[in-house]
Formats: structure tokens, C-alpha cells, sequence
């Protein structure tokens, strides 16, 4: 117990004095100093360090053959702290400033990186995922043959995937709204919604490993939207919705809901035969 409270104590002791040695240098008038302690403090990982220091040096650095690493260790400090907004527009200040700068590679992939960091869930705003991929697009776009040219391309495949899953979510809500129409205030109903949702995500992302599950979601909605439909295109829709369990069934065979897409038909046929004799 005795050794464990030596310990603390000068636990405490060496981050007093790492502290004062901050504080002297935060307030000492010498900028070459301070500059190197915000290096060394960036190099043992100290990023909140850095990144104090580093915020006033950027402006004094402007100019000088500091200038560039300066605001480029300021933007991978805040990047170290997670502060991932803040990073994308030092990374991206960065590469408008010095477009042929050491570290214009890198900082052109840091502004996606970024932005992919602090992308929210797939039920929120994805704003700061059509970001992230516009920034990793120009990346691509401007190194062909860029160092992290594997990792972007990953990210622009994760972050399409996201976009996917939003869509996916709205399609599925206004299936599972149904026959509520207090959403509908422009006309329409949500199985109407659902399909062009659906189908809206199945032509910007074609090859999207969710296909079934948005054409899952385009046949039943067809199903039920000719059940709830008025006399004048009950026939219609009766049928257009047997061509899509048709097609459904040829496009996935071993689908776990190939039953469902069968019972549809003969739900279907049932209408339209009884509407033709």
C-alpha cells in the first residue's frame, strides 16, 4: 500500500510539473521555442498540447518554411482528439493553400477520412456522407496513383453503403406506415412512396448487396397497394403486381420469400380472372 501511494504521488508530481512546463511555454514570447515543444508534444502523442500551441503558430508560421507543417501537424493533432469537423477543414484549408504541398496527398485523403469519421448513423442526416465522398472521389480523381488508393476505395464502398441503408430505412417505414395517410399530405399513399424509394435505390446503386431486400419490399408493396386500390385501377395494379412476383422469382429463386411472391400470384390471378369472366 505504502509503495502504491509513493507511486501516486509522483504520479501527480510529474503531471504538476509537465503542466508548468506547458504553461511557461504557452506564455513565453519566443515562437521558435514554443514551436519545437509543440512538435515534441505532437510526436509523444500530446495532441491536445499540440493542437493549443499549434493554433496560435499558424498564423505567426504564415510565410516562413515552418508553414506547412505547422498547419498540417494542427490538423492530424485535431484528428488525434477526434475532433473530426475540425480536422476536415484544417486538411482541407491545407490543400487549398499548398495544392502541391508535401502533404497534399495526404491531407486530401484526411479530409475524407475526416468526414468518415463523424458520419452518423444511417437513420440521421447523411449530409456529411455525400461529403466524405465527394472529398475521397477527388482524391481518387487527383492521385491515380495515390498511397491509400485501397483504403479510399473501401471508404467510398462503406459510405455508398450507408447511403443504401438510409434509403432502405425510408422504404421500409413507409411500408410499415401502410394504409396511414396522416404522412401524406401531397397525394399519394406510403406504398406509392415505398416503391419509388425503393426503386430510386436500386438505380443509383444497381449492384448494392440490399437488392433483394429492396425488391422484397417493391412486390409486397405492389401487393398491397392493388388490394387498397379503387375499382378504376384495381385490374391494373392486380396485374402489375403479378408481373413483379414474377419477376422477383426469376431474379432470386432461392429467396426465403419466393413463397410469399407465390401466393401473391394466385391471389393475383384470382382477381383478374373473376374481373375477366
Amino acid at each position: 500500500m505504502k509503495r502504491i501511494g509513493i507511486i501516486a504521488a509522483y504520479a501527480v508530481l510529474l503531471m504538476t510539473s509537465c503542466a508548468h512546463e506547458f504553461n511557461k511555454v504557452y506564455k513565453t514570447p519566443d515562437y521558435d521555442y514554443k514551436y519545437e515543444f509543440a512538435k515534441e508534444c505532437f510526436a509523444a502523442g500530446k495532441y491536445a498540447n499540440a493542437s493549443t500551441l499549434l493554433k496560435e503558430l499558424v498564423t505567426l508560421k504564415k510565410g516562413t518554411q515552418d508553414a506547412q507543417e505547422c498547419l498540417y501537424m494542427l490538423a492530424m493533432s485535431q484528428y488525434g482528439m477526434a475532433e473530426y469537423e475540425d480536422a476536415a477543414e484544417t486538411f482541407k484549408k491545407y490543400f487549398q493553400t499548398y495544392p502541391q504541398g508535401i502533404y497534399a496527398e495526404m491531407a486530401s485523403f484526411y479530409t475524407g477520412q475526416s468526414l468518415y469519421m463523424s458520419t452518423p448513423e444511417p437513420r440521421l442526416d447523411q449530409s456529411q456522407t455525400v461529403a466524405a465522398i465527394a472529398a475521397f472521389q477527388e482524391y481518387l480523381d487527383i492521385y491515380h496513383d495515390a498511397k491509400l488508393k485501397g483504403t479510399a476505395e473501401q471508404r467510398l464502398f462503406d459510405l455508398q453503403d450507408k447511403l443504401v441503408r438510409k434509403q432502405y430505412l425510408a422504404a421500409k417505414l413507409y411500408y410499415n406506415l401502410g394504409s396511414y395517410f396522416g404522412n401524406c399530405t401531397s397525394g399519394g399513399n406510403n406504398y406509392e412512396a415505398c416503391i419509388v424509394t425503393a426503386q430510386n435505390a436500386l438505380n443509383d446503386y444497381p449492384y448494392t448487396p440490399m437488392r433483394e431486400d429492396f425488391a422484397i419490399l417493391i412486390m409486397k408493396s405492389k401487393y398491397e397497394l392493388a388490394q387498397m386500390s379503387i375499382e378504376s385501377k384495381r385490374m391494373q395494379r392486380f396485374q402489375d403486381a403479378e408481373d413483379e412476383c414474377y419477376g422477383f422469382i426469376n431474379e432470386y429463386p432461392e429467396s426465403k420469400e419466393r413463397p410469399t411472391a407465390e401466393q401473391f400470384i394466385e391471389k393475383c390471378k384470382k382477381v383478374t380472372q373473376y374481373a375477366k369472366d
